[in-house]
């Protein structure tokens, strides 16, 4: 942890420190993973585009079962076997 000091500074490295001791969970990784995202740069909610969609997204399942190569109920059941991973 005395380490980090040298590249995060003694005030970065006092607060995580301080943030894991009230978490509970004792370990230098935790110390680390808490100044990696105390110093994170903040990402943005959106992006500004010119791109747009010609066509909208649609959750359809039976798209996937058509590419499996799946046309009628009576293939979609024999895919439709039971394995054994005994």
């Amino acid at each position: 942890v005395l380490n980090c000091v040298s590249s995060h500074g003694l005030e970065a490295v006092l607060v995580a420190v301080e943030l894991v001791i009230e978490s509970g969970v004792l370990s230098t990784g935790h110390v680390v993973n808490v100044l990696a995202r105390l110093n994170a740069v903040p990402t943005s909610e959106s992006a500004e585009t010119s791109l747009h969609l010609q066509e909208v997204p649609l959750a359809d399942t039976r798209r996937y079962d058509s590419l499996r190569g799946l046309t009628d109920i009576g293939e979609y059941a024999d895919a439709m076997v039971e394995v054994s991973h005994a």
